[in-house]
């Protein structure tokens, strides 16, 4: 039996709103295997960003379980969160949040300065990765000089700096075009071959079909599972 990357188990979020709350996951509960890849899908709203950071640790539950690599990360404060996000979790943001002052370069590498890895082992490693995703043209420039496409795919180089076991991704191709998609897709099929559980939220069919499962959320709530 493949070990389990993701147990989440009754998870609610709600975040005040004047008087009352809002409620933007209600009583989800799901798995995930080591290895698998799970597409998350549904309307604008419906809370999937919500539930990707709170498997990535950027969030916490309101209530319910989330155990991610045997952490129950609901549990743990903020020093031991970013030390997970930044070993264990590979997290590319729709908004791709590259540092607008730092190079590609140095964006890659940043990870892997937050672990004190060798200066030698980070500018080999930042140079095989910019490689990987076909941006080695692009070392010294800044996002600002680079495209939609080109800073998503930096985006993916930066997530993948400290090789972690679980990879999750915002809607990664949601603002690119048809061409920059493709080139996602294909790092995402690249994940998929080496064995990383990756968990993708998207409307995009291309990547739908690379997923092992997908989970729908409709209004907080999931709709329905596809095993």
């Amino acid at each position: 039996m493949a070990e389990t990357v993701v147990s989440a188990v009754s998870l609610t979020k709600a975040y005040p709103m004047g008087d009352s709350k809002v409620e933007v996951l209600k009583d989800v509960s799901f798995s995930i295997a080591e290895c698998e890849f799970i597409a998350v899908y549904g309307p604008s709203g419906a809370g999937k960003t919500t539930l990707l950071n709170i498997i990535g640790g950027i969030d916490k539950p309101t209530t319910g379980q989330i155990i991610v690599l045997g952490e129950d990360l609901a549990m743990q404060n903020e020093d031991f969160l970013a030390d997970f996000r930044c070993n264990a979790v590979g997290y590319v943001f729709q908004s791709y949040n590259l540092v607008s002052t730092l190079t590609v370069a140095e964006n890659v590498a940043f990870p892997m300065e937050w672990t004190k890895r060798p200066a030698e082992e980070i500018g080999k490693h930042v140079a095989e990765l910019l490689e990987t995703v076909g941006l080695a043209h692009r070392t010294n420039h800044f996002p600002a000089q680079l495209s939609g496409g080109e800073q998503q795919r930096v985006a993916f180089a930066r997530a993948l700096a400290n090789d972690p076991p679980l990879f999750l991704a915002d809607e990664p191709t949601g603002n690119l075009d048809t061409k920059n998609g493709q080139k996602i897709t294909q790092i995402l099929q690249m994940l998929k071959s080496k064995g990383k559980t990756v968990v993708v939220s998207t409307h995009d069919a291309d990547i739908m079909r690379l997923a092992d499962r997908t989970l729908c959320l409709e209004d907080g709530r999931l709709a329905s599972k596809n095993e």
